[in-house]
């Protein structure tokens, strides 16, 4: 059972709270044995304020050991405002600890606070984005749904977290699995990690059979981490050779080819609009070296990253 944390800040959004939790509550219910303990968590314990007139009653961090799988910290109002030194500490030691960390709506502004951001791909919630731009050219801030980049899990808050659980459940459980939970809250669209910008894979690809426009929404979500093909099929319920070729039919390249292009433009965008390093950028776009990417960079667009970079701080 996988223990999960959310640290709510005083004034939270209860709508992007319920988003979060009650999927791991759903998953708990279809599962023969529970998959996830949900942890309330605060300063100091006690019942914190919601956005509603409403509390959520939380335990001290005091009181647990650093033995969390993940965090996610959760912020409304004015997330840029939280200076708290006892919760900066906690969350870079639970960092070191290896426990992934979250942020929904304001959380990831309050992560990138706390300095636990760098080279990490994340979102806030869009009336964030600007203010938070403004404090470092650093941050690899993305205006999408959700960001899941290796140990760290964000979203823009509302109903985004449904997305992003569901993506996270189905990289756990499977993707037959995360759909019972979608079914169960009459989610009938799962939207995809850039759905601001692009409402659905298919927008982008044409009309997909359920199992590839599945796999596309696991490599969007593994940019960092990339799954292999084994991986995939199995996630998303079918046979490696079967998903092969519904990807020849409907893409007309292979799974790991189209993998491979998702990876490269993301790392496109990165260079284009960060002043992260290229050896960064490689990481967190999944390649073991800056040599192996700047060659499948180079393979696919014709140039080497470098001269990107170089344009792009002209």
């Amino acid at each position: 059972m996988r223990k999960i944390g959310f640290f709510l800040i005083d004034g939270f959004a209860m709508m992007s709270t319920s988003a979060a939790m009650e999927p791991l509550r759903a998953a708990n219910l279809f599962s023969k044995t529970p998959l996830y303990e949900i942890v309330p968590l605060s300063l100091h314990g006690g019942p914190v304020r919601s956005s509603l007139p409403a509390f959520i009653e939380t335990t001290a961090i005091g009181d647990h050991a650093l033995d969390f799988d993940i965090v996610f910290v959760v912020a409304g109002g004015d997330p840029l405002r939280v200076r708290d030194q006892t919760l900066f500490t906690w969350l870079r030691q639970l960092d070191r600890n290896a426990v992934a960390l979250g942020g929904i709506s304001g959380g990831s502004a309050v992560l990138a606070r706390a300095g636990l951001m760098e080279a990490r791909r994340f979102t806030v919630h869009w009336h964030h984005l600007d203010d938070l731009r403004a404090q470092s050219d650093r941050f690899s801030l993305e205006r999408r749904l959700y960001v899941i980049d290796r140990d760290r899990f964000t979203c823009a808050g509302g109903t985004a977290p449904l997305d992003m659980m569901h993506a996270m459940i189905s990289a756990e459980h499977g993707v037959n699995f995360a759909q019972r939970i979608s079914d169960w809250f009459i989610q009938t669209e799962i939207r995809v990690a850039d759905a601001p910008q692009q409402a659905s894979v298919e927008a982008r690809y044409g009309p997909l059979s359920r199992s590839v426009a599945e796999a596309l929404e696991l490599m969007e979500s593994h940019i960092a981490d990339p799954l292999d093909l084994d991986q995939i099929s199995t996630l998303v319920g079918i046979s490696s050779r079967q998903l092969q070729r519904q990807f020849s039919q409907s893409i007309g390249r292979s799974v790991m080819q189209t993998y491979l292009s998702i990876r490269l433009k993301t790392a496109k965008g990165l260079l284009e609009a960060s002043r992260l390093s290229i050896g960064e950028i490689a990481f967190m776009t999944g390649f073991s070296s800056a040599a192996g990417f700047s060659n499948s960079y180079r393979k696919t667009y014709g140039g080497q990253p470098r001269s990107v970079r170089a344009m792009a701080m002209q």
